[in-house]
């Protein structure tokens, strides 16, 4: 066999693997666009902007009341999900938005309890209400406000209550108890009132009360996570 023979053999083969190292390139490429868009396969009847079953509210289809609620929920930077979530949904309803966005505001961050038992007590009301949206939009911020992983474990995964100081344990055992027999017992509630006083109880029951609702309200509309977001919460 000639050089030259051997040369233009030794090309060919190396154009052939390089032809097959791209195929199989895209192939992957492929594979990996497609499973990053079955990740973000959304239902039917899910708006892609809004990531609900209604679309955003558009600023200039709003009269001035909507646009001054409108502008309210889009300019508070202590928004977890921005509008894609409860404050996007309320908007379709500017009155609604209006009338209970103080009051949310303050039962999330006017009260007398802290913010880390503020967050102890929405995720206990996620669990109870197996709620993906509320427990992984609020996982986070709990940890950032001091919240105890193994806290939070305890009610991610329904374990007892030990260990804990009295008032997370408090918050824990009562909001159980209301979720899981509607209704309180009378040992739980005196430990409760003793701990938090009638005002701070009033708004913490208030809180749970109002993350009830919330979850009520996106499971309806039918909110999915953010988009990236991963799931936090076991779910059966």
């Amino acid at each position: 066999m000639t050089l030259f023979r051997v040369l233009m053999l030794g090309a060919i083969a190396t154009c052939i693997f390089a032809a097959g190292t791209a195929l199989q390139q895209s192939a992957r490429g492929q594979n990996s666009t497609k499973s990053a868009a079955a990740s973000e396969s959304l239902p039917k009847d899910v708006y892609p902007d809004s990531r609900s079953r209604l679309p955003l509210v558009k600023r200039e289809n709003l009269d001035a009341e909507g646009q001054k609620a409108y502008d309210a929920a889009t300019s508070d930077k202590r928004s977890l999900a921005g509008l894609q979530g409860p404050n996007g949904i309320r908007l379709h309803s500017p009155k609604l938005a209006t009338a209970t966005r103080p009051a949310n505001q303050y039962l999330r961050f006017g009260t007398k309890l802290d913010r880390r038992l503020s967050e102890l007590a929405i995720l206990l009301t996620a669990r109870e209400m197996n709620h993906q949206f509320e427990w992984t939009t609020h996982e986070p911020e709990a940890l950032k406000v001091g919240l105890e992983q193994n806290i939070i474990d305890i009610v991610k995964y329904r374990k007892p209550v030990t260990g804990l100081g009295e008032k997370e344990t408090a918050i824990i055992q009562l909001g159980r108890e209301l979720f899981q027999k509607h209704a309180v017992s009378s040992d739980t509630f005196a430990r409760a009132l003793k701990l938090f006083g009638n005002e701070t109880l009033v708004d913490l029951v208030s809180l749970m009360a109002s993350y009830t609702g919330t979850s009520v309200l996106l499971n309806a509309f039918d909110q999915q996570l953010l988009s990236g977001q991963e799931p936090l919460l076991p779910i059966p």
